[in-house]
């Protein structure tokens, strides 16, 4: 496939982890590196479209910043690959305890799966939770479907609300509508929120603030929106490949540069 078609592909994806997207990125930005006027504009029109996911805004600045560019997209894509998030995760949950998740954050239902010995309250979010329940229950994990409008039951009645970022930044994190409200009644209630960021979730202040600048032109309502800004003093622990950090202290992972070409949109 040429690169131009493989962009068009991962731009326009839609339900795709970032994972997922992340390696699907690499190989069409890997198709750019002769080309450094096209690759630019390729990287400014992922995050343009994924403007939520914060591995692929790491993935592009990275690219962007490097002198070999091609090699820099294989090496974050199998940099994301390798990322124990999910297994470190799974060695920190308390035993036997009630877990909630929202919607079908990936390295959160792999460390539940993991364990095999939690019980998990899914909040729908639209119907991904719905579907990961069942996945779930597949592997024999004991698990209750919550709709969305028991949310906040759910997070009282929980030991743990487990989040996931698909972005993290100094104020806040990007995770599944929902999510702000499990952890507002979880900190009224005294139930721990936890967050799942792995690698390149994190990122630095300038590109945080240019994510919140893309999200904020969505034109949809806020609550039509498949995700949502949950502010960060919401959360009490992130968990990222190298464990568990106060969520105060969590922004200081960011570990990609700032590139000046991506802090502004494409249009």
């Amino acid at each position: 496939m040429h690169p131009i078609e493989r962009l068009r592909y991962v731009a326009r994806a839609e339900g795709a982890g970032p994972s997922l997207l992340v390696r699907e990125s690499a190989e069409a930005l890997a198709g750019f590196a002769a080309d450094p006027a096209g690759m630019v504009t390729a990287c400014r029109r992922l995050v343009d479209r994924h403007p939520g996911v914060g591995p692929v805004w790491w993935l592009a600045a990275r690219v962007l910043a490097a002198s070999d560019q091609r090699a820099e997209a294989w090496r974050a894509a199998e940099d994301v690959d390798a990322d124990p998030t999910a297994q470190v995760l799974a060695g920190l949950l308390p035993e036997d305890a009630t877990v909630v998740v929202v919607g079908w954050p990936e390295q959160a239902a792999e460390a539940v799966r993991r364990r095999g010995d939690l019980e998990v309250l899914v909040v729908d979010c639209g119907g991904d939770g719905l579907a990961l329940g069942r996945r779930l229950e597949a592997t024999g994990i004991e698990t209750l479907d919550v709709p969305d409008a028991g949310v906040g039951a759910a997070a009282a009645a929980a030991d743990l609300v487990l989040l996931e970022a698909s972005a993290l930044g100094p104020t806040g994190l990007v995770a599944a509508s929902g999510s702000r409200a499990a952890a507002a009644v979880a900190g009224r209630a005294g139930t721990p929120v936890w967050v799942a960021a792995g690698v390149g979730r994190v990122l630095p202040g300038r590109l945080w603030d240019a994510l919140l600048a893309r999200l904020e032109c969505d034109p949809a309502e806020p609550w039509d929106r498949i995700d949502e800004v949950v502010p960060l003093d919401l959360a009490d622990q992130v968990v990222g490949p190298d464990g568990t950090l106060p969520a105060a202290d969590a922004p200081g992972r960011a570990d990609c540069p700032v590139t000046p070409e991506l802090l502004k949109p494409l249009g």
